[in-house]
């Protein structure tokens, strides 16, 4: 059962390294802000409106949290089984749907338009999870996940590999940026978008983060490698903060395991936020982009950190 902690420093807040320290606060204790989900997913953070978006995606819904009230409700339903969310830089939401097989931005009058659905004429398998980078482009993960049966998506055969893609800003033209992924999951990009970290959640014997270098002027990448092995955990989503450390949903539903696991930009574990749930995805949020908002499995915390995360996540 979750209890808030009792005292400052949280106890839930480990320090592997000493490294770690500087990012956390000693007067900052792990908040449940909400529960109740099935699987919480894709949180996503609207300062200009002080609130917190996520999916829900068995039950085909997003939900809204109201950063000055507390409150709680439905945002959209249905969802099309959305799963990752982020904002494009002009500040609208881009989401990966499971139902519709298509990454979807939603517009200022709330109106959807399709980014992308198809790629040689064949269906995407179920889009996981987004970000967009400077100069306007979407990049997202397409494992099959979501056609794997009929909970978080419909059961359907994949007809494309599970890549890595890249869609134009400007152009709207898609590009396989990476291939030969065994379930390319959560995705990020360092501060200086100089690499690209992408989650391998299927890889054998253990799951991964792979990382590149991004090339030809930020269209491409190359160099792939394994930047850290995650042993007995799993890895979900990531997002980096302006430090070029790792912030990654981790767990395996084992109280030594779930939570949140930060990795140096060296690719060593240097902290951890225990959480009684394997956390999905997280980003980061507040008015100083200092909070971090974790979906885990059936509820949504949030840690005021001593760190930013990187814009475009």
């Amino acid at each position: 059962m979750w209890q808030a902690s009792e005292r400052y420093p949280d106890p839930r807040i480990q320090v592997f390294d000493p490294e770690f320290e500087k990012f956390r606060l000693p007067y900052a204790a792990v908040e449940r802000l909400a529960t109740g989900f099935r699987w919480a997913e894709g949180p996503v953070w609207f300062g200009d409106g002080r609130y917190l978006l996520w999916s829900d995606i068995p039950n085909n819904r997003m939900m809204k949290w109201e950063e000055e009230t507390g409150a709680v409700s439905v945002f959209r339903s249905p969802s099309n089984y959305a799963n990752g969310n982020t904002r494009d830089r002009q500040g609208r939401l881009i989401t990966c749907e499971h139902g519709g097989r298509r990454v979807t931005r939603t517009e200022y009058d709330g109106s959807l338009t399709v980014i992308l659905d198809r790629f040689d004429g064949k269906p995407l398998n179920s889009p996981n999870d987004v970000v967009v980078k400077s100069d306007g482009s979407i990049w997202f993960t397409d494992p099959p996940f979501g056609i794997l049966g009929n909970y978080e998506g419909r059961q359907a055969q994949p007809e494309l590999p599970q890549n890595v893609y890249r869609v134009d800003g400007a152009s709207g033209a898609a590009t396989v940026v990476a291939g030969h992924i065994k379930g390319p999951n959560g995705l990020c990009f360092s501060p200086d978008e100089s690499l690209l970290y992408v989650i391998e959640s299927r890889g054998t014997p253990n799951r991964m983060i792979r990382v590149y270098d991004v090339v030809d002027n930020g269209t491409a990448i190359a160099n792939g490698r394994v930047f850290l092995d995650a042993g007995a955990g799993t890895i979900d989503g990531l997002r980096c903060d302006v430090h070029g450390n790792l912030w990654c949903g981790w767990g395996m539903g084992s109280d030594e395991l779930d939570g949140v696991m930060v990795v140096s930009p060296r690719g060593k574990l240097i902290g951890r936020i225990a959480l009684p749930e394997r956390c999905a995805n997280l980003c980061f949020g507040g008015l100083m982009r200092n909070r971090l908002f974790m979906a885990s499995c059936q509820s949504v915390y949030a840690l005021y950190v001593n760190t930013q995360g990187v814009a475009g996540g």
